[in-house]
């Protein structure tokens, strides 16, 4: 990984800035980056991928690979762009385009995510809360069939 950089939506550039802790505001997460991976998780959970129609210039500009590589977040490029294309030659190495792709679908689903967390967060006064709230509501969502999601935690 290495050239590629994550664009944030300009319309969600505020909400990515509040949620990180800098600026003498407490957010939840410590950078961009921890941010945007959060919100692709979120947005993969969730199905919602949307196409970044026009990115931020300045803050959060563009974010190089390298910088979730080194939060270790790129398992996580890798495994969305498996799942989305179904093909495992998505992480192969020698495929020039293979990282454009993995990080386009990262940005895509970060975006949706994004999106998720601009309508669950709307009108919150501690993020932190109302995430951990949104956390404990996906770990007992049930699914489309009134069941709730098989869990592995109760086995620990």
């Amino acid at each position: 990984m290495g050239s590629y950089r994550v664009k944030v939506a300009k319309d969600k550039a505020e909400l990515v800035k509040a949620l990180t802790d800098d600026d003498n505001k407490e957010g939840p997460f410590s950078t961009y980056a921890d941010v945007l991976a959060f919100a692709a998780a979120l947005g993969a959970k969730r199905r919602q991928r949307i196409p970044v129609q026009q990115a931020a210039k300045r803050e959060p500009s563009p974010i190089p690979t390298e910088i979730f590589v080194s939060r270790g977040y790129d398992f996580l490029f890798k495994l969305l762009a498996i799942v989305e294309l179904g093909d495992p030659n998505i992480i192969s190495p020698t495929d020039p385009n293979a990282e454009a792709q993995r990080g386009q679908i990262f940005e895509e689903y970060a975006n949706g995510g994004l999106e998720i967390l601009r309508e669950e967060l709307r009108g919150a006064i501690d993020y932190s809360d109302k995430l951990g709230l949104l956390l404990i509501g996906e770990r007992f969502k049930e699914d489309e069939h009134g069941q709730k999601e098989f869990d592995l935690s109760r086995f620990l």
